[in-house]
């Protein structure tokens, strides 16, 4: 039996980060994956993803913007086979990085499917049905999400999918109904709809985005309806129906039931933790009503010596709040100085056209918590580098409390917002406030003034509005 100070069990952005961070802390470590390094996210979903998103910008330029750059064709041709082989180059490249960091950081993989036998032991079982026994005085399960499966809805992976069939397909539908509208399905529907798929989204709740500001769900409403977008709110998907054709998609809306023809669906509602038949029963770790893993500010479980980080714990299932709760979790593993983490001022990024990013209060919950709000709010239209990409559609947002300044959320939609978040969470971690944003100097003419613009009207004097 193969000892080790800590056994992370998946490799995905939590997994390996963990390993990692403990094994520079000095710690011996071994890591269990039973599908590939990098998981879910470099694999089939945030990285390959983003690679297809860039290519329907380009796709949704030369076909729908080419006369206003002065582009002009004869016959243009997009083949989407060739944008999904550069994904795939992509993702590739960087899961060969997580390989070379494992041997770099001096620690050993096991490829198989891991469950904890006890409190400190790990049984791993080859795709050839050999097993290997491992001990551990500490176990990380990282071991991820899996997509929810509406029931009475037959998931076959070709006519009904879900990302990961989405993401690696070669050829795009004829049409698609997407069931849910958050980053998953809004995404998806800009890849798609940049290509001239007919898309349709179904969403449950009574917006788009439904996690985000208001007034974000309405703007990117009206920007995905001029684009030509179908969009379905306060609707459900009931069953799905083959016929010579394609699908036909029921769908449950207020007004009764109708029905939508389609050549594909894509299921993108929801998720469930991978905790089924992983041992945690056996090892008595308490999961919640939903099956998610109980664990405190330390990623400690229940059980002493169990942790647990990432999607398996339901907190917030993105990669990057993954990596950050692996890297508090090896540091209390190693008992050395760490952090906190506030989930709520964790940073949100949609990747959609236009780009949707936030962290924080939204202005309703920030109301709701009883704050004397003020709002700090600039346009993209009157922007000087927005309006010379031809792409100005947006603002930013800032909520503030106005009695001291503290900076509660920030909310955006526009071009490369995603990128611009950093500069506002960072300074709400280090407790600046607008006033301070808008004394930093900030280049001309970039995106990111749009920033200064908005502290500037949070604290009432801002200079282009």
């Amino acid at each position: 039996m193969k000892e080790y100070d800590v056994v992370v069990v998946g490799a995905g952005p939590g997994g390996y980060v963990a390993a990692i961070r403990a094994a520079q802390l000095g710690l011996s470590v071994g890591i269990v994956e039973k599908e590939f390094l990098g998981g879910v996210c470099l694999n089939i979903g945030c990285v390959p993803s983003k690679s297809l998103l860039k290519n329907a910008e380009v796709a949704h330029t030369l076909r729908e913007r080419g006369k206003e750059f002065g582009f002009s064709f004869d016959n243009l041709k997009l083949d989407y086979g060739v944008a999904l082989k550069r994904s795939r180059q992509v993702s590739d490249r960087l899961t060969k990085g997580v390989a070379f960091l494992m041997k770099k950081n001096k620690i050993d993989v096991h490829e198989g499917f891991a469950k904890l036998t006890g409190k400190n032991s790990v049984q791993v079982t080859a795709e050839d049905g050999s097993t290997t026994d491992l001990s551990a005085k500490n176990i990380i399960v990282a071991t991820g999400a899996h997509p929810f499966l509406i029931p009475g809805i037959e998931m076959d992976g070709k006519t009904v999918v879900t990302y990961r069939e989405a993401i690696l397909q070669e050829t795009l539908p004829s049409s698609v109904v997407i069931i849910g509208a958050g980053a998953i399905g809004v995404e998806f529907a800009t890849i798609w709809h940049s290509y001239g798929v007919p898309v349709t989204l179904v969403e449950m709740l009574d917006r788009i985005v439904p996690n985000e500001d208001e007034e974000v769900s309405k703007e990117l409403a009206k920007a995905f309806k001029k684009s030509g977008i179908n969009m379905m709110t306060n609707a459900k998907v009931v069953g799905v129906d083959k016929n010579k054709k394609g699908l036909n998609v029921k769908i449950e809306t207020a007004d009764g039931e109708e029905t939508v023809e389609a050549g594909q669906v894509l299921m993108a509602a929801s998720f469930l933790p991978n905790t089924k038949d992983i041992g945690l029963e056996e090892a008595g770790v308490k999961v919640d009503e939903r099956g998610f893993i109980e664990i405190d500010d330390r990623m400690a479980t229940n059980v002493d010596g169990i942790w647990a980080i990432g999607d398996v714990t339901g907190k917030l299932m993105l990669a990057h709040v993954g990596m950050a709760m692996a890297v508090v979790c090896a540091e209390h593993i190693a008992g050395v100085e760490t952090v906190t983490l506030n989930y709520a001022n964790m940073p949100k990024a949609t990747y959609c056209q236009p780009q949707v990013a936030s962290f924080g209060l939204t202005e309703a919950q920030a109301i709701e918590a009883g704050h004397d709000v003020k709002i700090g709010k600039f346009n993209f239209q009157a922007n000087g580098k927005a309006l010379g990409l031809g792409d100005y559609v947006g603002w930013v947002k800032l909520v503030t409390d106005a009695k001291y300044g503290e900076i509660l959320g920030a909310h955006m939609i526009g071009p490369e917002v995603t990128e611009l978040l950093p500069e506002l969470t960072l300074a709400q971690l280090m407790e600046l406030t607008p006033a301070e944003i808008a004394r930093n100097v900030h280049a001309h003419p970039t995106l990111s003034e749009v920033l200064v613009e908005a502290a500037e009207g949070a604290v009432g004097h801002a200079i282009h509005a």
